[in-house]
């Protein structure tokens, strides 16, 4: 029955889907094998790929990381067409509320394995249940208030779940590299490692949860992320909304510029 299940972790072009015997998986962002830059491509697939990875009961833990060094580092924003033409947008929409979802969906404890840049799509790491952070780690929200759009794509809702609305809220409107050990004191990070060595510490946690009865550890999945995923369901379908018609704005302040 599992073996039929592993044919996705070969279908996405940019996430390595690595699995050990003890069924902890690895889901490594990448591009070309290097540090991760989003592109739609990206954006579509990997609905898809969390959406497998929740349903697949041969995976006990996920580790999300990234490859080269960096998390999330960058968005080839002209792969995402017209942001201003409702058609492209609503796919825009539905798969962003859609990867947030499929993610919340996971029901086994997962694992945040933080090195180098996770400057874009940082609410990924957030819905983990433990981050683990490198010394060299940084994050920040270079993709909406710094470029012209709202954060409206669950950023927020993440970022004030797990360091408060205040916190959020000046980190998201003035977006400067929050290093790790900041991160840390305001209880988004779990751990800070060396460089280099979040992915290992991360392993070793998956081998300490793994002591637990299998339905304890899903079940305590499931308990721990309810209240943020209940804030997901209510806010992130409208906060994309918003970001929309943000989006449909600055196409036109840029085309009266030109």
């Amino acid at each position: 029955m599992h073996a039929l299940q592993t044919e996705y972790f070969d279908a996405y072009r940019s996430l390595k889907l690595t699995r050990d015997a003890n069924g902890v998986l690895i889901a490594e962002f990448h591009s070309n094998g290097g540090p991760f830059t989003f592109a739609a491509q990206d954006h579509t697939e990997i609905v898809d790929a969390f959406y497998r990875i929740s349903q697949d009961r041969a995976n006990k833990i996920v580790i999300l990381t990234g490859a080269g060094g960096g998390f999330i580092t960058g968005v080839e924003w002209p792969s995402f067409g017209n942001v201003s033409d409702p058609g492209v947008w609503s796919q825009i929409h539905d798969e962003g509320v859609q990867v947030l979802e499929n993610i919340a969906n996971i029901r086994v404890p997962v694992i945040a394995a933080i090195e180098g840049r996770a400057h874009v799509h940082s609410e990924y790491a957030l819905l983990a249940n433990v981050i683990v952070a490198a010394e060299g780690a940084t994050f920040l929200d270079g993709a909406h208030f710094a470029a012209g759009v709202v954060p409206g794509d669950g950023i927020f809702t993440t970022w004030s779940y797990r360091a408060g609305a205040g916190r959020a809220e000046a980190f998201l409107l003035n977006p400067q590299p929050l290093p790790a050990r900041t991160a840390y004191e305001w209880g988004v990070v779990a751990e800070v490692v060396p460089n280099g060595k979040a992915l290992n510490r991360a392993q070793e946690l998956a081998g300490l949860y793994l002591k637990a009865p299998e339905v304890t550890r899903r079940n305590t999945r499931v308990h721990f992320i309810q209240p943020l995923k209940e804030r997901i369901v209510r806010e992130v379908g409208y906060g994309l909304s918003l970001e929309g018609a943000s989006a449909a704005d600055l196409v036109k302040i840029k085309g009266s510029q030109g």
